[in-house]
């Protein structure tokens, strides 16, 4: 993940980013976002400010990083929390707004480094729905990063798997299924079948390391 986000150096070999090197990111189509484990939200900040922080940071005029603060906010269900602190919010709600964040520069591509794997699982699959509904909505590319097998797939078109030392993907998997997805969806024998294919391909991946 941090390789993509360019935080990290390749040792050898090559990234490319839609066609060339990280340079061309940032542009009109070429926008990436980043999703953390915590939400890294500053605690002396309103939830607003905390959103609106990249706008900020890029020089965007207050009342267009206003209204895109807003919209942001809107689309993970905290218009109502704006002007909450941190503290106040739920662990669910508080990273319902690091995601806020990241699409508030309405990025082409989201990086979320599993952003809900301290959370209880109730709160957890509520957000896996959110986030499937919202990426349906906004037709952007998310990679996500899960050690969950329901959860990858749960929220996936495509499931690419890594082994472990080194670390490499030794497969690749489609979940054709449709979407909107829902409860239905995590009870019924499809759903079961890709998650026993993605464990038995981990499962041989731990037996060869």
């Amino acid at each position: 993940m941090n390789l993509i986000a360019g935080l990290v150096t390749p040792t050898s070999g090559t990234l490319s980013w839609w066609g060339g090197d990280f340079a061309t990111t940032g542009g009109p189509g070429r926008r990436l976002g980043f999703v953390f484990q915590a939400p890294t939200l500053m605690p002396w900040a309103r939830v607003a400010a905390n959103v609106r922080l990249p706008l900020d940071l890029a020089g965007v005029e207050r009342t267009s990083a206003t209204a895109s603060t807003d919209a942001a906010l809107r689309q993970v269900g905290l218009a109502d929390f704006a002007r909450h602190f941190p503290r106040e919010l739920s662990g669910g709600m508080q990273m319902r707004a690091s995601i806020a964040r990241a699409l508030v520069t309405t990025p082409d591509l989201l990086l979320m480094d599993e952003p809900f794997g301290a959370l209880d699982e109730f709160t957890r699959q509520r957000l896996d729905g959110e986030l499937s509904t919202l990426w349906a909505a906004r037709g952007l590319t998310i990679v996500f990063v899960t050690h969950s097998v329901y959860e990858a797939v749960f929220l996936s078109t495509r499931v690419a798997e890594m082994g472990p030392r080194p670390g490499r993907i030794i497969a690749d998997i489609a979940i054709d299924e449709p979407f909107p997805r829902n409860d239905d969806f995590r009870v019924s024998t499809t759903f079961a079948q890709h998650c026993r294919q993605v464990s038995t391909l981990i499962a041989g991946a731990d037996a060869m390391a």
